[in-house]
């Protein structure tokens, strides 16, 4: 495994590197870590600069489609991969309730609960191994573009550096400062996610999936040996953490750790302002329906890596046509199939039942609802 370049190249208040850089991207989670192994793959010149260590706090689920491993070197596969997931079981109630619940299941694996951080951290040993080089436990405290190139504030341990760049890559969540930096708007919803984690082994094959939280839903995911995650993301307003807690006591569980965090659901209208451009959940490319990003982020990422010249602000219009493009329209219908989580129970019920048992869905694309094999 290569080693994570840290150096700490510190200066006085003021000082300007001589070094420029094609991109610094702020944030190295999967989409900014695929991005910088995408472009210095290409050639490109690129500094991930992150503000804690790769992989922590943690704040999102491990529950990812087959479709992440296209991202991941083979070599760290099987060690990443925690649980094979065949299916789900969604229930109108809570766990306490003992309502019905209607399966929806495949033959061959859907999805994969894996190790959440260690995912973090592979790929970032992939972008390094690449040629990007990554800093960590340095805060972006600003982004000032200057004209033929954006000038980078960063600090740490007290100490100040500048850093000039071609362009400037935000993939630091949902809170961008490189978004606020670029006066982009914000994405048009924040829904508020709370995890937590029980160690006892749990080596079922399907997830469990409740909707009675308001506007989402709650879920267990067994985790294999890992053990078992419970969470539930909720709208501003309501108690995410009382409701967190009638989860785990509907379960008969008290997890041995929790963590939350925000979740972007629909894209700002422009995720790219001058020399600065967004992915990730910075750009709220994420799943309406599930809020899950990481494989939607690492996508767009792959588009902007190919798309997106340094020396050419003007290229930045095609990875605003192109990503949205590519995951627009699985967004829209995304949006669609959320929207059900909130409609009368009997109507629920109708759906459902029409469509519950062995399933042609892709849990990444909502598109596949209507494909041939589905329909």
């Amino acid at each position: 495994m290569p080693v994570r370049r840290t150096d700490k190249l510190l200066c006085l208040p003021g000082h300007v590197t001589s070094n420029m850089w094609d991109f610094v991207v702020v944030g190295a989670g999967p989409a900014g870590s695929r991005f910088a192994r995408q472009a210095a793959r290409a050639g490109r010149s690129v500094l991930v600069v992150e503000k804690g260590t790769v992989g922590r706090p943690l704040a999102c689920s491990g529950h990812v489609s087959e479709d992440l491993w296209a991202f991941v070197p083979e070599s760290h596969h099987e060690r990443l991969r925690q649980n094979e997931i065949y299916g789900a079981r969604f229930q109108l109630d809570g766990p306490a309730t003992d309502g019905k619940a209607y399966p929806f299941y495949t033959e061959e694996p859907i999805s994969n609960a894996v190790d959440r951080v260690e995912l973090d951290r592979v790929l970032a040993d992939a972008a390094v191994a690449a040629g990007a080089e990554l800093r960590e436990g340095q805060t972006v405290t600003a982004a000032d573009h200057r004209g033929d190139h954006v000038q980078v504030t960063v600090a740490t341990a007290g100490a100040t550096e500048r850093i000039e760049t071609r362009m400037v890559v935000g993939a630091d969540g949902p809170r961008s400062r490189i978004r606020d930096a670029a006066g982009l708007p914000e994405p048009e919803e924040f829904l508020h996610g709370v995890l937590g984690f029980d160690e006892t082994a749990n080596t079922a094959d399907f997830v469990d999936v409740h909707l009675d939280v308001p506007r989402f839903f709650a879920w267990r995911i067994p985790r294999g040996e890992a053990g078992t995650e419970y969470g539930l993301a909720v709208s501003p307003g309501e108690d995410a953490p009382a409701r967190f807690d009638q989860l785990c006591e509907g379960y008969d569980v008290e997890p041995t750790t929790r963590c939350s965090g925000l979740i972007p659901i629909g894209p700002p209208a422009s995720v790219t302002g001058d020399r600065m451009l967004l992915v990730g959940d910075a750009a709220a490319q994420t799943k309406p329906f599930t809020g899950g990003g990481i494989v939607y982020g690492m996508r767009a990422a792959d588009i902007a890596a190919e798309v997106v010249d340094p020396a050419v602000p003007a290229s930045l219009a095609a990875y605003e046509r192109a990503w949205r493009s590519e995951l627009g329209r699985d967004q829209w219908l995304g949006k669609l199939v959320r929207a059900g989580y909130s409609l009368p129970a009997p109507l629920q019920r109708v759906g459902l039942r029409a469509f519950s048992g062995e399933i042609a869905v892709h849990m990444d694309r909502p598109s596949t609802l209507f494909s041939p094999a589905q329909l």
